[in-house]
Parts: structure tokens; C-alpha cells; sequence
């Protein structure tokens, strides 16, 4: 998961409304499909070119159009133009810097978040920039690559009677950030499953190891919090637009709910991941601390032992024990009773 955005110095200096992509290229050339639908039947086409979505555009149906790849800034500049859209809007659709939000143009709606995936074989989270805008007869959507979390959606459209289809087209873009959301909710326990296996690690070995994936998982949970908390705000601000229908505004409560269970499973991802490096660091400190106790027991045994070594290890000419004929089993006896008893006497207290 990308962690920190990296500014685009051909943006510094230019004018409002410019239309300069902003992030970088992960496709090699833009795919545009288009989704007509309504209550009775549905159409899926791939739209060579940006021209061809403006003459399809029909209103006896919902019409999605959604363009993978922002890098061609023609494409979004084209859609602008026909729609006479803000150039602001457009600005905000090529940066994927953007914050998540929603804001009202005239005759448009635009929203905008982070989409994120988990990758099951990598076991690592993909992001990308998610925009929307919302019109009476269409929803445009737009993202940085090929592949998404909204198969979900695409799959109700697909099937017959059901209550996508017979709702507005607002109803489309509140089940785009509904599976965007619930995606969020996944991908995080998916996460958390990985963060609450390090418990027992920490307890059974603490290994370097451990300490840096705590500090890789440290680091995207803050990611998706940085990412998901400000989702609140988008919603607030989507639940008093007037783009919405009154009949479908019920939902967004939903919405919200889903959004504060991932805001919150963040937070407690975050708490457990900083006792987890306390536990670690505590963990660490009580390894080392009977290393050195052991160490500082060894020490003292062999403290009287080299204390009497020495004495008679001096170069002295007349030591009366010298002459002893059991002196030398004598010294090893008195060496071996020395270290027996303070072994005793160390168990006895349990520092052994």
C-alpha cells in the first residue's frame, strides 16, 4: 500500500483548474466501459473511445460509465467539455492526492475516496484513488487501474428485480461506496487476523523479526485510518446534498454505521498493535535482565574461587601449605564446597 504521496512538481506553479495528472501511471492505456441499465434489461459495452460513451448515453437507461486509467488528461479534459463541467472538478479528478469528499458543482456531485483491496497471495493492501460524478442522467466513475472491489454491484445490475435497478441512479453511487466501505471492513479484519497472531509470538519468542512486521502492520493501520476517518465527513455531507432521493438519504444511516465499525475496528487495531511493542520491548528487557542475573550469579560463584586462586597463585617462597602433602586435593575440596553451598544457598532463595 502506497504510504506517502509524492509530489508532482508540473503541478507547482500552474493555475487553478489545470488539467495536469497528478500520481503516478499504473495502466498503459485507459479502459473506458459503459453500464446501461434499467428495470427490464441491461447492456455492457467497452468503449473505445471517450466520444463514443457521449453519443451511447441513453435516458430510457441508467447510464455508468466508469474510466480505468487518469493518466490521459484528454480523456477527463473531453468529458469536462461536453458536460461543461467545473475545471476545479476535473483538477480534483487527475490529482489522486485527494482527501475524501464531496462537493456539490451546479448540476453535478462530486465524490472522491481511497478504494483499497487486500491481496490475498501478496497479503498486502492496494489503494487507489476513487472518483464519482453524479448527474441526473448518468454517474461517471474513475479509477487509477483495472480491477476493483464493485463486482458486488455489478452483479445486482446484472440480475433481474432487484431493488438497484429500480431505483435512481443516486442509488447506484450510494452502492459504490457501500461495497467500497464494506471492502474496508474486510480488508481490516483481514489485517487484524495477521496483527492478533503476533500476541502469541511475542509471549512463546520474541524475535527481531516480530518487531518489524509490528512496525509494518504500525504503519498501515495509520494508512487506513488517515484514509477511512475523514469517509465520516463524505458521508455527512452526502446525507444533506440534495442529488439524493429522499427515498434512498434512509440508507446512508447504514452507510454511516459501516463506516464507524471501520473507523473503530481501526482504533482497536492501533491500541492492540501498541501493546503489542510494549509487550515486546517488556518482553525483551525481562530476556535480557535474566541473562544478565544469571551471568551476575556465575560471577559471584567464581568470585571467592579466584579470590583464593590468586593468593596461592603469588610468587611467595614460604607458604606453609605448600608443604602440606594433601594441600593441592585439600584447595580443590575447599573450591568445591564453596561453590556446592552458594549453588544451595542461591536455589534456596529461587535466584537459581
Amino acid at each position: 500500500m502506497t504510504q506517502v504521496f509524492t509530489e508532482n512538481n508540473t503541478k507547482h506553479g500552474s493555475a487553478p483548474g489545470s488539467l495536469i495528472f497528478v500520481g503516478e501511471q499504473k495502466m498503459e492505456k485507459p479502459i473506458i466501459d459503459l453500464i446501461q441499465y434499467n428495470d427490464t434489461s441491461i447492456i455492457e459495452t467497452e468503449i473505445g473511445n471517450i466520444d463514443q460513451a457521449f453519443t451511447s448515453i441513453d435516458a430510457r437507461y441508467k447510464n455508468w460509465v466508469n474510466v480505468n486509467g487518469l493518466h490521459d488528461a484528454s480523456i477527463i479534459e473531453s468529458i469536462g467539455n461536453h458536460y461543461k463541467m467545473d475545471p476545479l472538478l476535473l483538477e480534483d479528478i487527475l490529482d489522486t492526492r485527494q482527501r475524501p469528499k464531496c462537493e456539490e458543482y451546479g448540476d453535478y456531485l462530486y465524490i472522491v475516496l481511497r478504494m483499497i483491496r487486500y491481496d490475498e497471495n501478496e497479503q498486502i493492501m492496494i489503494s487507489e484513488q476513487f472518483s464519482m460524478v453524479l448527474s441526473n442522467e448518468s454517474l461517471y466513475t474513475f479509477q487509477e487501474i483495472n480491477g476493483d472491489v464493485l463486482n458486488s454491484v455489478r452483479n445486482r445490475i446484472r440480475k433481474p428485480k432487484t431493488k438497484i435497478k429500480n431505483r435512481s441512479i443516486d442509488y447506484l453511487a450510494y452502492a459504490l461506496i457501500d461495497a467500497i466501505v464494506d471492502h474496508y471492513i474486510y480488508s481490516i479484519e483481514k489485517f487484524g487476523d495477521k496483527i492478533e497472531e503476533i500476541d502469541q509470538e511475542i509471549l512463546q519468542n520474541p524475535k527481531s523479526e516480530i518487531l518489524e512486521r509490528i512496525n509494518f502492520y504500525k504503519k498501515e493501520v495509520n494508512y487506513l485510518r488517515k484514509v477511512i476517518r475523514p469517509v465520516r465527513e463524505l458521508i455527512f455531507q452526502l446525507e444533506k446534498s440534495d442529488f439524493l432521493d429522499k427515498k434512498n438519504k434512509s440508507f446512508i444511516k447504514d452507510l454511516l454505521d459501516h463506516v464507524t465499525y471501520a473507523t473503530e475496528a481501526i482504533e482497536t487495531y492501533r491500541e492492540l498493535l501498541s501493546d503489542q511493542l510494549n509487550i515486546y520491548h517488556t518482553s525483551m528487557s525481562n530476556k535480557l535482565n535474566e541473562i544478565i542475573r544469571l551471568l551476575t550469579i556465575y560471577s559471584v560463584i567464581f568470585i571467592p574461587l579466584t579470590f583464593l586462586a590468586g593468593i596461592y597463585g603469588m610468587n611467595f617462597k614460604y607458604f606453609p601449605e605448600l608443604d602440606y602433602p594433601y594441600a593441592y586435593p585439600t584447595f580443590w575440596g575447599v573450591l568445591i564446597v564453596i561453590s556446592l553451598s552458594m549453588v544451595i544457598y542461591f536455589k534456596r532463595k529461587k535466584w537459581l
